[in-house]
């Protein structure tokens, strides 16, 4: 649980990070250089132990998709931490699983119980009081960080459905390179910028660090512990983005961003908790 606790500290690392940088810096070009840092990091890390037997994959296809998918899901946030406080926006990707749960029963036509279904509106509630008229970010933006929780919403079912027959340790890194296969072409249309400071390269490298740290990490909770444990340790995500938000930031949520961010916690733990139950109950 240690490891997934550091992995929200450096997930809440980046995305402060990021949200001060492309105030002054391309998007795509910060987008760009976080995934060639991580392509290039994790493959350096592995491949003495590995070499390419690390990239074997049974379904190179849905690999590509995956990658796509991250690919989205950075984009969406990056858009979204223009608009909206590290801490509210932490707070809106929590509502994942309880999101992944209605694609559950809609698409896969699984049967869901009454009480996760409590869950779920609870959450949706919380995220309406975050992005309500008059709170701390322009309503007009709000169907960026929704779409960004569906789109992770989508990756989260496909890794589950991959990790039955895929290494991590492959998955993460073509998450990496389709990034920066893709991103490498987008940045070169025009995004790209040698105007830059020191200090901005340095929070560029902050930023490569902080997300391929936070993945890796992030892995080895969930190859150590059952995902059930693991979960909840994932709400501390909210907590480090809040203490962030206010150090670099100096932004406190308001009272009713609080109560929406306590809901979307509060539901997510009730999910993991009813999760536990279940699969302790077959």
């Amino acid at each position: 649980m240690t490891y997934a606790i550091l992995a929200m500290a450096c997930f809440a690392v980046l995305d402060t990070t990021n949200k001060f940088l492309i105030a002054s810096v391309p998007l795509l070009m910060v987008l760009w250089f976080r995934y060639a840092f991580q392509a290039v990091a994790s493959t350096a890390m592995l491949w003495p132990r590995s070499g390419m037997t690390m990239f074997q994959t049974q379904n190179f296809r849905l690999q590509i998709v995956r990658g796509l998918l991250l690919l989205m899901c950075s984009v969406l946030g990056f858009a979204s931490l223009k608009y909206m406080p590290v801490a509210e926006f932490t707070a809106f990707i929590m509502l994942t699983p309880l999101v992944v749960t209605a694609l559950a029963r809609f698409v896969m036509k699984e049967q869901v119980s009454v009480l996760r279904w409590l869950f779920v509106s609870g959450g949706l509630l919380g995220a309406l009081l975050i992005v309500r008229p008059g709170g701390s970010m322009d309503t007009s933006h709000a169907w960026l960080p929704l779409s960004l929780v569906v789109s992770n919403a989508v990756f989260q079912i496909l890794t589950s459905h991959m990790a039955k027959s895929e290494s991590p340790v492959t998955m993460h890194l073509y998450t990496g390179w389709v990034g920066a296969v893709i991103a490498s072409g987008l940045v070169g249309l025009g995004a790209w910028t040698t105007d830059l400071t020191s200090f901005e390269w340095a929070l560029m490298c902050l930023i490569g660090c902080a997300g391929t740290l936070g993945h890796y990490l992030l892995i080895l909770a969930f190859s150590r512990a059952p995902a059930a444990n693991v979960t909840p340790c994932l709400y501390s995500g909210i907590a480090f983005a809040t203490f962030a938000g206010w150090l670099v930031f100096a932004h406190v949520p308001d009272h009713w961003a609080r109560m929406g961010m306590l809901l979307i916690a509060l539901c997510g733990l009730g999910a993991a908790w009813l999760s536990q139950r279940e699969h302790q109950s077959v």
